[in-house]
């Protein structure tokens, strides 16, 4: 079962680099706070969009940008942990 985080009062996040996690990142900060560069696939960005596609993530067009709050990348990580602790049993 996953956390709510619409009543969850998320403290302090950093990123890969030790900086603090901004409320509002851009696509490539969203592809480190996920660590798609390090170990993952070739192309992050399309990735990104996969799973916004199949509705597991939302971004937020500003502009021209596409844009990823924090905590929708939080609720990201806890979709996908729930999968995969589904899957593994």
């Amino acid at each position: 079962m996953g956390v709510d985080l619409n009543n969850l009062i998320i403290g302090p996040c950093y990123m890969p680099d030790g900086t603090p996690v901004p409320e509002l990142l851009s696509e490539e900060e969203a592809i480190r706070f996920l660590r798609l560069d390090e170990d993952g696939p070739k192309t992050p960005q399309q990735t990104l969009l996969y799973y916004r596609q199949r509705g597991l993530l939302r971004g937020t067009r500003i502009g021209k940008r596409l844009r990823y709050l924090r905590k929708e990348l939080l609720k990201f990580l806890d979709i996908m942990t729930d999968l995969t602790s589904k899957n593994a049993a």
